[in-house]
């Protein structure tokens, strides 16, 4: 499959567009409502474009476009106008077009006569769909099937390619006049009332329809994304604060990681996992999940726990050089489009990553840390350890990717464009390529397993990975670190040498603690240079790079998830006001994008441009963007949980008046207030004592537990 390999950027969807998602469905649409062929407006559902052309004409003439009200991720209202009637300078009929999106599309179309008169219309939907997989709308080039047959039948029409064995079943009622392509309602609106068709999307995969979720046969407050919503809200910590904006992003953030949720029809009690973003994203991915919902772990474990678990199922089992799957690896992307329907996995799952594998140990490592699901953490070992196995046959001491065959990724770290990776005078590393980032996540996925050796009494086993982590630590220090530089290398490149350019990785490196302390310093006060902090976040590159390009994707962009992870390093090694500067830059941004931080944008100067600049393909809403601003909060509460060992770090800066209630922790539910006086933490469970300081920077090291 060549989908993994496109080095370019999607089509841009531009601000003229709404995207609305729920799981792994999404729509895309212009502001009206309307689905216009020739770009990537659509109705996706399993990687799959359902409709490519759905556009409602009242008399044969386009609505006017009046406003768009979002309520929920997977519901909007479109408010338009039809043209004038005849006789009329001004239009007497309101359209409203309530849709839901999820499994398919529920829309609930109404007309609305505003005058004394009956209004007698012709109301037509034009529908068209080229099953296209999502990929192939991706990249553009999407490859039209010729047997792409639309049937006319009593209650609508039946769209699907043999060749696909995909399409979609479209439902009205009242009962339209179906030709292909198009449904027909001929009507009278009465004089000051209203005239309403509900219409229905249902998905056929593999040949087999099933309902949207929201049915038009059900109430929408009993459609499962409604009852999920509802309970995900009554189960989240509750925030107050008086700081308006910081309210209104976190809310957002909330709403989105909501709706980004995963469920798998066949695991009905399994907790979810986390789709990496709409548009092109609405699927499980390894390092995006896994990040993700270490992020949100305030807010909810559940994620973390569904994410793991389902990533433990796709773990690598044999040697694949076309998905690069390897025993004991971590998945990078699962998909599902139309040539990957005879997978095992149920899509197809391709594994080139490189630190989704040692994240996936980070991550079960801080599950225990949090002292939750303790039984199923413990369950998940074997696979932790299959992981390790992967990571240490591959790495001596680092951890070098490379691709098997053309047809993977090039690069397979979270800058994994085709020129995200590169030396100070641009040149692009050749591969094998040691990540720095990388090797703090091996560094803490080895202390993760010491300690769970540590506590299950194998002393044997503990002193094992300490002695890894101690002598990745050591080289790493040695190999990566440019002393007339004063900043860590992004890598090292197949010979060995270092890849010399000024780039925010090393901030990942202080987020794991694998930097030395003495060097720590030097890597702050470059983090937040002018060449690095533009004022709204710190850049991927620095602008006296080579390579150096603001509106780039990996070259000088600014990515809110990783700036959180930079934030958390800083704050680990003491440099809380450099990374509240970081923080408050970012929140200011969010606030700049009507409090939904994007995937990524350019990376302008503040002093260029007072508003921050938007990167066009941007993402949103996007998993770990959403979950950025929880993970801001946690890090300027410098809150640390240490649940095995009975310890609790919390020593807030940057933040007044704010109250969180029922916080999950250790089985309990507990309450964090900030005010002048200082913090109060209440409804912890026994045994667990709170310091009111920042937890030092090598405390999660086996050698400095006391």
């Amino acid at each position: 499959m060549d989908g993994w390999t496109f080095e370019g950027q999607p089509g841009a969807l531009g601000d003229t567009t709404v995207t609305l998602v729920e799981g792994g469905s999404f729509c895309v649409c212009a502001r009206s409502g309307d689905i216009v062929q020739g770009g990537a407006q659509g109705v996706y559902h399993a990687d799959t474009r359902l409709l490519s052309r759905w556009e409602l004409r009242v008399d044969d003439v386009p609505v006017e476009a009046l406003r768009v009200l979002t309520a929920e991720p997977y519901h909007a209202t479109f408010i338009g106008r039809a043209g004038p009637r005849p006789g009329r300078a001004e239009s007497s009929l309101l359209v409203i077009r309530d849709r839901y999106v999820g499994g398919g599309l529920r829309e609930d179309l109404t007309l609305r006569n505003m005058s004394d008169e009956p209004a007698g219309c012709v109301v037509d939907i034009h529908v068209s769909s080229d099953v296209a997989d999502l990929f192939e709308v991706k990249a553009g080039r999407v490859r039209y099937v010729p047997d792409v047959e639309m049937t006319p039948d009593r209650s609508g029409l039946m769209i699907f390619s043999t060749s696909r064995s995909r399409g979609a079943r479209v439902l009205a009622e009242p009962a339209p006049f179906a030709v292909p392509g198009m449904l027909v309602f001929r009507i009278v609106v009465p004089a000051r009332g209203e005239w309403t068709v509900s219409l229905q999307v249902n998905p056929i995969l593999e040949g087999e329809e099933s309902p949207a979720w929201f049915s038009t046969h059900h109430p929408l407050e009993h459609a499962e994304p409604a009852k999920r919503r509802a309970d995900w809200r009554r189960l989240s910590p509750a925030i107050s604060t008086p700081d308006r904006a910081l309210a209104k992003v976190l809310r957002c953030s909330r709403e989105d990681l909501g709706a980004l949720r995963l469920f798998e029809s066949d695991r009905p009690d399994e907790p979810p996992s986390i789709a990496a973003g709409a548009p092109w994203f609405m699927t499980l991915f390894g390092r995006d999940s896994l990040l993700t919902s270490w992020m949100a772990l305030p807010l909810d474990q559940s994620l973390a726990l569904g994410t793991v678990r389902r990533l433990a199922r796709l773990q690598g089992r044999i040697d694949d050089p076309l998905t690069e799957e390897e025993p004991g690896k971590i998945l990078h992307e699962l998909r599902f489009g139309v040539q990957t329907g005879s997978s095992p996995h149920g899509g197809l799952a391709y594994y080139g990553s490189v630190d989704s594998t040692p994240l996936f140990v980070m991550l079960l490592g801080e599950l225990r840390r949090w002292g939750v699901y303790g039984e199923a953490v413990q369950e998940l070992l074997p696979n932790a350890d299959a992981a390790l196995d992967w990571i240490t046959r591959s790495a001596d001491p680092f951890l070098f990717y490379r691709r098997k065959t053309d047809h993977g990724l090039l690069n397979q770290g979270w800058k994994d464009s085709f020129d995200g990776v590169n030396f100070a005078d641009g040149t692009l590393a050749r591969p094998p390529i040691a990540l720095a980032e990388v090797q703090g996540y091996v560094y803490a996925a080895y202390n993760a397993r010491a300690h769970f050796a540590q506590e299950a009494g194998d002393r044997a086993l503990k002193e094992h990975w300490m002695d890894r982590a101690a002598r990745i630590r050591e080289a790493f220090n040695e190999r990566f670190w440019l002393p007339d530089r004063g900043y860590y290398a992004v890598g090292l490149d197949g010979g060995g040498r270092p890849i010399d350019s000024l780039a925010s990785n090393m901030g990942h490196c202080l987020w794991t603690g694998i930097v030395d302390e003495d060097k720590a310093e030097s890597v702050a006060r470059h983090l937040i240079s002018p060449e690095m902090f533009t004022g709204y976040g710190v850049r991927t590159l620095a602008s006296s790079m080579g390579a150096y390009n603001p509106m780039s994707y990996h070259n000088g962009s600014v990515w809110p998830h990783d700036n959180a992870i930079v934030v958390s390093g800083l704050m680990r090694y003491g440099f809380a006001e450099e990374a509240r500067r970081i923080a408050a830059g970012l929140l200011e941004a969010a606030e700049a994008f009507g409090w939904r931080l994007p995937e990524l944008f350019c990376g302008f100067d503040r002093d260029e441009f007072t508003l921050p600049v938007p990167y066009p393909t941007s993402c949103s809403p996007q998993a770990w963007a959403a979950a950025t601003p929880i993970q801001l909060v946690r890090s300027l509460l410098r809150f640390d949980p240490w649940v095995p060992y009975g310890h609790i770090w919390v020593d807030p800066v940057g933040l007044d008046n704010l109250r969180i209630t029922g916080i999950p922790i250790a089985g309990a539910r507990m309450d964090l207030e900030v005010t002048e006086g200082g913090v109060s933490v209440t409804g912890l469970p026994e045994g667990i004592t709170v310091h009111h300081e920042p937890r030092r920077p090598m405390t999660a090291a086996l050698h400095h537990v006391s």
